[in-house]
């Protein structure tokens, strides 16, 4: 008989890639979760995780089994709501994964309120790596800057956004030419092999893929650099009119993209998280003008 227990330790592990990560996760201490998976290797007969230096890896069956194992993850999930009540009255997690720009200067500033009209709903706001899988559950929600084309997705699209050209006041005092030669200007970037959609790759469309480069990985600290006059930037519209110190140049030269809103089919009709998706089209609908500079 498949014993739930062990199949959850199993999904901790499958998701975090090690023993130690799965245990700091689920409360428990490396032995028990070692144990756990032995248990239940041993009750189904099979080879389910390969244990390496570097973490763990899933066998063929183990694929196989992690997704029988989600399934009926979900279907308890759908249970619990169900018996409980607790999704009726919006309360418990619900993490949304986003982009560092969007999620700093759009829902960050707006979930507070949306928690005060649900004391019990708790709002995790994580920043969206490289790698991200929503049916890992490692959110229950993704703004993303791609369209997703698989999976068992519910996708649409927030907004289009621009972003254009800036540069510090201080900066503009010290290089004067920079807002009509920006081409000879330092320029901060995205370390290139750290770009996880060809949509960041934007340089090429400014004429800048040639310039001398400071390259930094988030939206943020590029942000701050060239606040900083580090070099000329290319920034999202909607988060440089935060500040008074940047200056947009070269006006004639902008790019647009677009942010979609995902969900997994699994948990997209609980309460609590048909909320929170709510809230962020409506937040983001709202402030629609600022996202597209004219």
């Amino acid at each position: 008989m498949l014993d739930w227990d062990n199949t959850r330790v199993f999904l901790a592990v499958a998701r975090t890639g090690q023993m130690l990560g799965a245990a700091r996760k689920l409360g428990l201490d490396h032995a028990t979760v070692s144990r756990r998976i032995a248990n239940l290797e041993a009750g189904l007969g099979v080879k389910l995780i390969e244990r390496r230096t570097s973490g763990c890896v899933l066998t063929a069956t183990g694929e196989t089994f992690l997704a029988s194992a989600e399934r009926i993850e979900t279907e308890l999930l759908r249970a619990q709501a169900a018996l409980t009540g607790a999704d009726v009255a919006v309360t418990g997690n619900v993490r949304v994964g986003a982009p560092d720009g969007f999620g700093t200067f759009v829902l960050a500033r707006s979930f507070g309120a949306l928690m005060d009209e649900h004391p019990g709903l708790n709002v995790q706001l994580v920043p969206l790596p490289r790698a991200f899988s929503l049916a890992k559950r490692e959110a229950d929600i993704a703004v993303t800057i791609d369209r997703p084309v698989e999976g068992r997705l519910t996708v649409r699209k927030l907004t289009d956004y621009t972003l254009s050209l800036y540069a510090s006041c201080e900066f503009l005092t010290q290089h004067p030419r920079a807002a009509i030669e920006p081409q000879n200007c330092r320029v901060v970037s995205y370390v290139p092999d750290l770009i996880f959609s060809p949509a960041l790759d934007y340089l090429g469309e400014f004429g800048l893929a040639g310039s001398a480069k400071f390259e930094c990985a988030g939206m943020i600290g590029q942000m701050e650099a060239v606040r900083a006059g580090a070099g000329i930037g290319v920034l999202h519209d909607y988060s440089a009119r935060n500040f008074p110190d940047l200056v947009r140049i070269a006006p004639e030269r902008r790019v647009t993209r677009s942010y979609w809103i995902v969900t997994h089919d699994d948990v997209k009709d609980f309460a609590r998280v048909r909320l929170v998706h709510d809230h962020i089209v409506a937040t983001t609908g709202r402030l629609a003008r600022e996202f597209v500079l004219k």
